[in-house]
């Protein structure tokens, strides 16, 4: 039996690739992470959905990064969203059924999300802050409370990177995503999401633990790559007290992040890590 049904893409696809080395040829099938768009759509009591934000993302935990996207950009709080849910609007192509994902908050947005976040706002896989209309809008650090609990030692901060390898499966397969995890101070991981984008894996963390009903505040966000801006800019947000990068800092990074109160450690593995703040 047929159906207009779309199927919901998966985080891999697979693709035939010719293979060549010092020693030989071979043809053999390979895995690529997915990269396709997702349209953020925003709703309110007495607001109809409205487009605020497209990415380029690994398909996987859409809701998640929703939630994460719009408690960073400080459109909601923790406890501000009433529901998310994959657009059903009938003139969308079947191929984007799950390409575009309405959150409907419980009251009205913290911030008006006009100007910024309207028309063609939109973003890459490499990059979250996109769109921002002004150098001092990008630099601005969103309110919030600062994490005021313990922090990991050093030697749980080495430990890192690995503990959260053991659960990149997507990586394993393709090579070709991010990693983000939620740590508590003794090295408990409470989330881990993976994205081709850097910043989606972020806001993917911080979105389980709001839909879940949990604080996204934690003592230690830990990162794959570098600590750019834009991470640590969502670090900030979400309350969180450390960042822990596998790779490095950027000035704006370092300077953010000691304007805010975040410790931040780069070049981390398990026999070396550099705190800048």
């Amino acid at each position: 039996m047929s159906t207009d049904r779309a199927r919901r893409p998966g985080p891999t696809v697979r693709t035939r690739v010719h293979e060549l080395t010092a020693d030989a040829d071979r043809h053999h099938e390979d895995r690529l992470a997915t990269e396709e768009p997702l349209e953020i759509r925003l709703a309110w009591p007495g607001g109809a959905p409205r487009r605020v934000w497209v990415t380029m993302r690994t398909p996987g935990n859409d809701f998640e990064l929703a939630a994460g996207w719009l408690l960073h950009e400080g459109l909601t709080g923790p406890d501000g969203i009433h529901a998310v849910a994959y657009c059903t609007d009938a003139d969308l192509a079947p191929e984007q059924e799950f390409n575009v994902v309405t959150v409907t908050l419980a009251g009205t947005p913290l911030k008006d999300p006009g100007h910024r976040h309207v028309g063609q706002s939109s973003g890459s896989s490499a990059c979250g802050v996109c769109g921002k209309d002004s150098i001092a809008e990008a630099l601005a650090a969103p309110a919030t409370h600062r994490w005021a609990g313990p922090l990991p030692t050093s030697e749980v901060v080495r430990g890192l990177p690995d503990r959260i390898r053991e659960h990149q499966a997507v990586f394993a397969r393709t090579g070709g995503v991010h990693a983000a995890a939620l740590a508590t101070a003794d090295g408990n991981l409470l989330a881990v999401r993976e994205d081709v984008g850097r910043h989606n894996a972020v806001d993917k963390v911080s979105g389980a633990r709001v839909l879940a009903g949990a604080s996204p505040a934690e003592a230690c966000l830990v990162v794959s790559g570098r600590a750019g801006f834009e991470l640590v800019q969502k670090a900030v947000a979400a309350g969180i007290g450390s960042l822990v990068a596998v790779g490095a800092p950027t000035s704006l990074s370092a300077r953010l992040a000691e304007e805010s109160g975040l410790a931040l450690y780069g070049f981390t593995s398990p026999g070396r890590t550099v705190r800048y703040c």
